[in-house]
């Protein structure tokens, strides 16, 4: 309904001339102020120059009479600092800007001026004003924004430990234009605060300090200031170590716990810390003075031969300004160890002793076992006594060991036949006493029967085998198998037990299972050569 109002209200014809003549005065307004030509707004920094541009573009009847130059440093004060006539010439009637104001063209059409030593006071509204005729005064004005570089600095701030929040860096943006801002990057906990204070000459210093209840850890730790501003091409960054005093503390290392009589050498150290660092450190024994083989040399302790003099307890102490701070330290002094270096090569030579005794007692068991082997195959042995003639009975002792010896006095056939075999027999019998007798028994197999009648004694196996006569059939069916030789070993590790008597095993005659040529052979290898012609069977047979 209000829009529709004012769309078909009726404007009166008073109101339109108001309109009109607003209209005219305002461009009028326009194309006098387009006849000064000046820069806005200008920036400098103290001690430089600036250009302050001015310049008349009307060409039509307007007559120019003199220019000015007008400071406005705050609003309501005006000060003339540079005049041109162009019948009187130059004028500086402000002492401020005298010798620092000069003229760039003596002309009126371009009155641009230059200051030079700039001060930050110098800022504020420059006005180019011209008086003309017949339209009075034109002017343009120029503001001049004067710019300073902070002076930036940051301090750490030395605070003791405690318990309240205290100032422990600050950081100042001082006498900048336009004001500072100051930030800050931290990895303790803390906080920060902000203040400012303007200048006489329009600047502002900025500072800020950070804040925190200080402890020993955070003595050395960092904190950062960052300064941006706006005449800084990039941000302001300074780096500070906080510095927290605190008593010392202390710390004691080198025990091994290996401290045995003899040992040379042992080196006990006392790391203490603390700000300001420790102006003296100090060993002591809590059982009284240090021994003779103690060695102190700041906070290093040395002794050079341990002995249970050093059995104790060792106290290191420091002190700072804020107080001091001591440990303590128990040692234990053992009984003098071996020499390590020589443990390998004990260690070597026992292993080798072992080794060496094993290896002899292996070769014992090897020689006894071989003796063994030739006693039961027929070979004397350094406690046997082989001799003729007298020296024990042989008469039906079936506990005694028997050996036959052959005696030849003729050649040996391998088939029997030919051969002279009616020679002496030697029998060696061995008792349970360790004796021996040698006998001699008479070779009558020729006239002597293998098999006898029920009266008649039984033929023997050393008698079955001495038949020269023998024939072939018979002499193969005696093989003696090895497995005599075995449970001859067996029985005679029971021998004397039973009342002294001696228990002889049982040997039987084996049936050769070869032919006449193994028999041969093995006859003609059971036999030995003696030095007296006689040839001896090298096979021991027990009855």
């Amino acid at each position: 309904m209000a829009t529709d109002y004012v769309a078909h209200r009726r404007v009166s014809p008073v109101t339109n001339t108001w309109l009109v003549a607003a209209t005219i005065i305002l461009a009028a307004q326009g194309i006098v102020a387009q006849k000064v030509r000046v820069e806005e707004t200008l920036e400098a920094y103290p001690a430089e120059s600036v250009d302050l541009r001015c310049q008349f573009v009307d060409g039509g009847g307007t007559k120019l009479t003199q220019v000015s130059w007008i400071w406005e440093p705050v609003d309501g004060q005006r000060d003339n600092i540079a005049v041109f006539h162009p019948t009187y010439g130059q004028s500086f009637p402000n002492l401020s800007f005298k010798d620092r104001v000069v003229f760039l063209q003596n002309t009126l059409e371009n009155p641009s001026i230059r200051i030079s030593n700039l001060r930050m006071s110098d800022a504020g509204r420059y006005t180019c004003e011209y008086a003309t005729y017949p339209s009075g005064n034109e002017q343009g004005t120029t503001t001049l924004i004067m710019l300073a570089k902070p002076k930036n600095s940051a301090n750490a701030v030395t605070v003791q430990v405690g318990s309240k929040s205290v100032v422990v860096a600050k950081c100042e943006a001082a006498d900048g234009k336009p004001a500072a801002s100051i930030k800050w990057l931290a990895t303790v906990g803390g906080n920060h605060s902000m203040s400012t204070t303007n200048g006489p000459d329009g600047t502002v210093t900025v500072r800020s300090e950070y804040r925190l209840v200080p402890t020993a850890a955070d003595d050395g730790k960092e904190v950062t200031c960052m300064v941006e501003q706006k005449t800084q091409e990039r941000p302001w960054v300074q780096s500070l170590k906080l510095s927290v005093e605190y008593p010392p503390s202390v710390y004691i290392e080198g025990y091994d716990s290996n401290w045995y009589v003899g040992r040379s050498d042992v080196v006990l150290l006392c790391q203490a810390t603390g700000n300001p660092a420790p102006s003296t450190i100090t060993w002591t024994l809590a059982s009284g003075p240090l021994p003779e083989t103690v060695v102190v040399e700041n906070n290093k302790l040395t002794v050079r031969k341990v002995d249970y003099s050093v059995n104790t307890t060792f106290i290191c102490e420091a002190k700072n300004k804020h107080g001091a701070s001591r440990q303590q330290l128990s040692t234990f002094v053992t009984e003098a160890l071996e020499d390590p270096s020589s443990a390998g090569v004990v260690a070597g030579a026992v292993i080798g002793s072992l080794l060496a005794l094993l290896l002899v007692v292996a070769l014992i068991a090897v020689l006894l076992t071989c003796s063994r082997r030739q006693q039961r195959r027929g070979y004397p042995s350094s406690g046997d006594s082989m001799a003729t003639g007298s020296g024990g009975s042989n008469g039906g002792d079936y506990g005694n060991k028997a050996r036959l010896l052959f005696s030849s006095s003729g050649n040996n056939s391998k088939n029997g036949t030919g051969a002279n075999n009616n020679g002496p027999i030697y029998t060696y019998r061995e008792g349970c006493d360790a004796t021996g007798t040698l006998t001699e028994k008479a070779n009558n197999f020729h006239h002597h029967h293998l098999h006898h009648g029920p009266t008649g004694n039984p033929p023997t196996a050393h008698d079955i085998l001495l038949r020269g006569e023998m024939d072939e059939a018979e002499r193969r069916k005696f093989d003696l198998d090895d497995s005599m030789e075995e449970e001859e070993e067996r029985y005679d590790r029971f021998g004397g037990v039973g009342g002294g008597e001696c228990i002889v095993p049982a040997y039987h005659a084996h049936r050769g299972h070869g032919g006449e040529e193994e028999m041969d052979v093995y006859l003609d290898d059971d036999m030995e050569s003696q030095r007296d012609g006689s040839v001896i069977s090298r096979t021991a047979i027990y009855v």
